[in-house]
């Protein structure tokens, strides 16, 4: 009988699944169906997982104005490892000193840590600190410092899993050894905590990859515009389409119609597509590190 319900309830269960995964795999299909759907034809008759007449003009124009795409692409690959590698850096060692029992003052960093979770000094404050002390305004440390670069929340799920899963007696083992705090953090932690690290480097990376925020308050379009992601960039084009035309050789765009539809759609899918290939090669990761970390003390 048991096992009669066990396979009934597997069969229920795996069903369900199977019917959130598609329901979650839907919405994308239909994105770059959209992408690949005539402009005229979609206007006309809405988005279709089946067109009725397919064409390529949204990837032609983004095709032909890859100069400053290009450019957007490399800008955001440096923002996203630069950032990630910082933050993880920072991140880890900050939540290793919170997890150590033997730290000075280690509550009331706890305390500060969960506060700034709970409250912040708002936009135009945040703003004034990072403009007129910081000075990242038009610089690269525009996209990278300002709110990204080290999140309360990540620091909790790294420090429980530091607390949880690295053993206190190989610590402790290693202190008698004579080994000194950055040798055990280098040597025994973090080597022990790929799962975290990678999960934590996984949502970092994303939110840098999607960042258009920081760009538009702390890039001008004078001075930073050298600095242009491809979130910011593609969010101008979704925006304005002259954007790219003020930018680029205005003769090679021809008497091309310019796919104002289907172009958003376009966007989307370059947007999102390195993104869904990198996530399988941290998916085992992600589950253990989450799992892990979110353990209360």
């Amino acid at each position: 009988m048991k096992q009669k319900d066990g396979m009934i309830w597997g069969i229920v269960s795996n069903a369900v699944m199977a019917l959130m995964s598609l329901l979650a795999l839907l919405p994308f299909l239909l994105l770059v169906m959209a992408s690949f759907t005539d402009n005229q034809w979609a206007t006309a008759n809405g988005f279709s997982f089946f067109p009725g007449k397919f064409s390529m003009s949204a990837y032609a124009y983004i095709s032909n104005q890859w100069s400053t795409i290009g450019r957007a692409y490399v800008m955001t690959i440096v923002v996203t490892v630069i950032g990630t590698a910082v933050s993880l850096f920072v991140t880890a060692g900050f939540a290793y000193a919170l997890a150590s029992e033997i730290l000075p003052g280690r509550r009331i960093l706890n305390f500060l840590c969960v506060f700034t979770m709970l409250f912040n000094g708002g936009l135009v404050a945040s703003y004034y600190c990072w403009v007129s002390i910081f000075h990242v305004r038009d610089t690269l440390g525009a996209l990278i410092l300002p709110g990204l670069l080290m999140n309360a929340f990540n620091v909790i799920l790294v420090k429980n899993y530091f607390r949880n899963s690295v053993p206190v007696s190989l610590i402790e083992a290693a202190r008698i050894d004579g080994a000194g705090e950055i040798r055990i953090y280098a040597r025994i932690v973090l080597p022990l905590s790929v799962p975290i690290i990678a999960t934590i480097g996984l949502m970092t990376g994303i939110a840098y990859w999607n960042d258009w925020t920081n760009g538009l308050y702390y890039l001008t379009e004078r001075n930073g515009r050298k600095f242009y992601t491809i979130q910011l960039v593609l969010n101008s084009i979704n925006e304005n389409i002259n954007f790219l035309s003020a930018n680029s050789n205005i003769a090679a765009l021809g008497n091309m119609q310019l796919p104002t539809t289907t172009m958003r759609m376009a966007i989307a899918v370059v947007g999102i597509l390195p993104v869904i290939l990198a996530y399988p090669f941290f998916q085992k990761y992600f589950v253990k590190g989450i799992t892990l970390g979110g353990v209360k003390e």
